[in-house]
């Protein structure tokens, strides 16, 4: 089933800039590969938003084998999430995003492309061996989703050479983040953010990640 979902996907692509993510790019990609439309739809329910998601994945997918051939070891840790974003744009083409972001405006599917997003960052911090298990986990992802959505933003309508614009973009917001980081340890650490924050840190103390499942398919 993986194969053919693989396979109806990627006959999904050519039709994408012209239908959009709809339920014809799926047609198409279905008599194209020789899939009845019983099981095209069976593969993507909900026709063309889960098209778009797949994309998405498959894009998380080829980053994170990117991440694991790419030795990060010299690197300064923020400069290590910004290699991570690069390689995720690299792995996107731009005419399929636009088209993936016009569907996720939609109020209907907002909540599907947040949680793209969130996806990313996940994937991103999970490769670079982030081992937080409290509060931090969801404020480390939630940051770097809106980093990345507004780097994916102003990415899609960069001209500049080699991408240069969008590389000193992604380079400001990731040193906002990193400010951001800094200034909020170091009020946590002093008298006053002590006093302030006695008692909400007892309450978010509470708070922990999401435990990931064991023995899913594809894990040793």
């Amino acid at each position: 089933m993986e194969s053919a979902k693989w396979r109806l996907l990627q006959a999904a692509l050519p039709h994408v800039p012209f239908d959009g993510w709809s339920d014809a790019a799926l047609s198409a990609a279905a008599a194209e590969s020789a899939l009845t439309p019983s099981l095209a739809r069976a593969l993507f329910p909900r026709g063309g938003v889960d098209l778009a998601l797949a994309y998405h994945q498959q894009g998380d997918a080829v980053m994170r084998q990117a991440l694991q051939a790419t030795d990060l070891t010299a690197l300064r840790f923020r400069d290590r999430v910004t290699t991570a974003v690069r390689l995720r744009l690299q792995s996107a083409d731009r005419e399929l995003v636009r088209r993936s972001a016009a569907l996720f405006a939609l109020p209907q599917y907002a909540a599907e492309g947040t949680r793209a997003l969130w996806g990313t960052a996940d994937t991103i911090w999970t490769e670079l061996g982030d081992t937080s298990t409290d509060i931090n986990w969801y404020t480390k992802r939630a940051s770097l989703s809106a980093v990345y959505g507004a780097t994916v933003l102003f990415w899609m309508g960069d001209d500049s050479p080699d991408l240069a614009a969008t590389h000193d973009f992604l380079d400001r917001r990731i040193e906002n983040v990193m400010s951001f980081e800094v200034t909020k340890a170091r009020f946590r650490e002093s008298p006053l953010g002590k006093a302030f924050l006695a008692g909400p840190m007892k309450i978010l103390e509470r708070v922990h990640a999401p435990q990931r499942p064991q023995n899913t398919p594809g894990k040793i």
